[in-house]
């Protein structure tokens, strides 16, 4: 573990002290091999624990989101570069500590083993979120996006910590491996529910389940590059890994928590996926898409079995790659033609080629096309469901037709059509953005051929 965080936090005093030229070369080369050390952590194991420390042990469960926030610190400081070299270097410094800093509290909390532990670098992930949003956003309204993910977070997170406090006092540790031992029991009880409820509604709001999710497209529009990235990839898979860990904690759980969520998360991917067939802003529709996929990964770890948790986890992790890789693309775009708005930027494949392969890509990976992860995740967690009640084969059936729909929908968007007039030059896509989308293509190509890595069932 402290090779990973050490050279994370080493990497402060290399962004304060790099001279000007070398700011942006230091920092990615040294971010990248931080991530290609941490594929380490990828081999498996027959033990539950691998690397296991006082506080922090990584399994099957928690190693691959690991491996994708590490990969990603380096793809958001390539990203972030060209809306930031018109600004004085002080605030570039200042820029990229905040995203490092979000690193160790991530790391930590995916490989703790310690539910207090797990709670205070859940929560200090949002600082410097908020920092980024509300300082670097675009718009105005970025204060009032910051307000609502502020507010949603810590409304539904201050439950969760009563509940940890209350478990202590119940059991006496917050070890996992110790509550996985005694198994605390939850009964049908009144405040047994309540407890059951709090533990999982932070996580709901971070997710985020359908109804829980007006946050999301807010935080996205208004963040930068970098913030859209890291909302999409990692702080959304915060919530999932949450729901996984505090799930198979809580035992079978009863019905009454079931059946509402799981009805919230199916419902809530056939309304997102056609709240996208209708959106006029890019950014918006990309944000509402992966409220609608992590809507699948919350109905499927809402039913507990191996193929809905291995199901569940493979599309947590190719969702990251998608969703960043489209969020990446989309400011490409904004970046030329300064407009999110879809009407006032389409027909730009002939005027930037390349970048409309990168397009159909990323689109036909968030359709789930077969040689993709997203596909076999998706086929998992299909099944799970209708194997748990054959009705739902109705509702994710209509979500996946709709997000195809949505997915050529924007596609045909912003590639075809006639060209905007007030469009009369447009800079050429640079080597930067080639490398960055094809370090989020790549991964998820190399995956398919070992899924077992990221699949989440220790081997």
């Amino acid at each position: 573990m402290l090779k990973i965080i050490l050279p994370t936090i080493m990497l402060l005093p290399t962004t304060l002290l790099s001279p000007q030229k070398f700011l942006w070369t230091n920092t990615t080369t040294h971010s990248l091999l931080i991530a290609t050390l941490s594929l380490q952590w990828l081999l498996p194991t027959y033990y539950p624990y691998k690397n296991l420390t006082q506080w922090t042990g990584i399994d099957q469960i928690s190693s691959p989101l690991l491996v994708l926030s590490c990969w990603l610190l380096p793809l958001m400081i390539m990203a972030s570069q060209n809306h930031l070299q018109h600004e004085p270097l002080t605030r570039k410094r200042i820029f990229i500590t905040t995203l490092i800093m979000i690193q160790p509290f991530i790391i930590l909390a995916f490989s703790t083993t310690e539910l207090m532990l797990f709670y205070i670098s859940f929560e200090a992930t949002l600082i410097p979120t908020l920092i980024l949003i509300t300082r670097w956003g675009n718009q105005p309204e970025r204060l009032s996006a910051g307000i609502y993910l502020l507010f949603y977070t810590l409304i539904s997170s201050l439950p969760l910590l009563v509940t940890i406090l209350h478990l202590h006092t119940q059991t006496g540790t917050l070890h996992l491996t110790m509550l996985e031992l005694t198994h605390p029991a939850f009964t049908n009880s009144w405040a047994n529910l309540l407890s059951g409820l709090a533990l999982l509604m932070a996580f709901m709001v971070k997710a985020p389940l359908y109804g829980l999710h007006l946050w999301l497209p807010k935080a996205h529009v208004e963040a930068p590059i970098a913030g859209s990235m890291l909302l999409a990839a990692l702080l959304l898979k915060l919530g999932g890994y949450g729901i996984m860990r505090v799930t198979l904690l809580l035992g079978p759980l009863s019905s009454p928590l079931h059946y509402p969520f799981l009805t919230l998360a199916l419902w809530g991917a056939l309304m997102t996926s056609s709240i996208c067939l209708r959106q006029t802003d890019l950014k918006s529709l990309i944000a509402y898409s992966s409220v609608s996929h992590m809507g699948l990964v919350i109905a499927s770890s809402m039913i507990q079995t191996h193929w809905a948790f291995s199901g569940a986890m493979i599309l947590m992790i190719s969702h990251g790659l998608t969703s960043s890789m489209l969020f990446c693309l989309a400011n490409t775009n904004y970046e030329r033609t300064h407009s999110r708005i879809l009407l006032l930027t389409r027909g730009l494949q002939p005027l930037l080629p390349l970048m409309a392969t990168w397009w159909l890509l990323a689109n036909l990976t968030n359709m789930a096309l077969p040689p993709t992860t997203n596909l076999m995740a998706e086929l998992t967690i299909m099944i799970a469901l209708f194997n748990w009640s054959s009705f739902t084969i109705i509702l994710t059936g209509i979500a996946t037709l709709l997000t195809a729909s949505y997915t050529l929908f924007m596609l045909l968007a912003t590639q075809r059509g006639a060209l905007p007039t007030y469009i009369t030059s447009i800079q050429n896509s640079t080597t930067r953005e080639h490398i960055l989308m094809t370090l989020h293509i790549i991964p998820m190509l190399l995956l398919i051929l070992k899924p077992e890595l990221i699949s989440g069932t220790p081997l």
